[in-house]
């Protein structure tokens, strides 16, 4: 019986200025650890940018990239767009073109991290489903209401797949691994980068109860920050807030005092100014639109609290600091769906 032999899957992965060196790495490996395993070119990739050249990631570090202008007329069978900052910034007539006419063709065009914007911005996401990095989400639930985002760690939706980023990016391309050439490879991939496991399109991006680093926080603050993170619109006075926990006032003192280094209400004030910042530098919405989807009814009051929180009023950060690391508020609290 002779073996058939399955034509190389070429990639081509579009980085742009200030990507994730981390998840496009990570995402490259076990194709790379599928071809030598098997001893086969079972897959082939390039880095591609606007320009070609060195491009230089958020880590610092850099990658030679080809230019657009000089890849081959064979389209790629998988198109990676990786970014992470100003991703709004990385769509130009030349890249767009390119891959609408690639989808045209019938190429699977996928993103990294924030990558999915560029997508969005295409017009190549119109009635899909997607996610991007939970920082990003609220961004883009705004910016593009047709497209339905999900918080998974990555989305398949047909010939359009995105991904979160981070280590995430393996899982994804194990989960395209194994699409192509089935489970054995792919958990043989997995096994020879230590990857002991297959998170798949359904885990999501920060589960429920999670605790990375061992962490126990009591219940009862996990509970009142829920209680926060689901009111940042319409904040709840702390008393309120005490009351679905079921705690005293000085309780809750005591344990953000223990275990957040806060006041209850400077935490709360500081997570809606964290939502704040996102839609500041990620959304062309009107400053007053914010500081009201932010829970704050004065704009002075806002942009005075955002000053002290950030160091520039919003409008500044709006037009200087999009988005310079080191100002970076971490982490980015979501507004939950209704």
């Amino acid at each position: 019986m002779v073996e058939t032999i399955r034509p190389t899957t070429r990639i081509a992965v579009i980085v742009a200025p200030s990507f994730n060196m981390s998840a496009t790495m990570g995402f490259i490996d076990p194709f790379r650890a599928a071809n030598y395993l098997d001893g086969r070119a079972y897959f082939k990739w390039e880095f591609v940018s606007e320009s070609g050249g060195l491009c230089i990631s958020s880590n610092g570090a850099g990658i030679e990239t080809k230019a657009l202008t000089d890849l081959s007329p064979e389209r790629p069978d998988i198109a990676i767009v990786s970014t992470s900052w100003n991703p709004e910034k990385h769509l130009t007539d030349r890249l767009g073109g390119t891959l609408r006419q690639w989808a045209r063709s019938g190429a699977t065009l996928g993103a990294l991290d924030t990558g999915a914007f560029v997508l969005a911005q295409a017009g190549l996401l119109k009635g899909r489903r997607a996610t991007v990095h939970y920082e990003h989400i609220d961004a883009f639930q705004e910016l593009y209401p047709d497209i339905e985002v999900v918080e998974n760690l990555y989305a398949l939706d047909g010939n359009r797949i995105t991904c979160c980023g981070g280590e995430a990016s393996v899982d994804f391309a194990l989960q395209i691994l194994q699409g192509i050439h089935g489970s054995a490879l792919a958990n043989a991939a997995a096994r020879y980068i230590f990857h002991d496991r297959l998170r798949g399109p359904v885990s999501m991006q920060q589960p429920e109860g999670s605790e990375p680093l061992g962490t126990l926080v009591p219940a009862t603050l996990k509970t009142a920050i829920q209680v926060m993170e689901a009111h940042l619109e319409n904040p709840l006075p702390i008393p309120e807030i005490c009351q679905h926990v079921g705690i005293s006032h000085r309780q809750l003192d005591r344990l953000f005092a223990i275990y957040i280094k806060k006041t209850p209400a400077l935490y709360y004030r500081d997570i809606r100014l964290d939502r704040a910042r996102g839609l500041v530098t990620q959304t062309d919405l009107p400053i007053a639109e914010v500081a009201i989807a932010s829970g704050f009814a004065s704009q002075v009051h806002f942009s005075r609290s955002y000053k002290d929180r950030f160091g520039l009023p919003p409008s500044q950060d709006r037009t200087e600091g999009r988005v310079p690391f080191e100002y970076r508020a971490w982490p980015m609290h979501r507004k939950p769906k209704t």
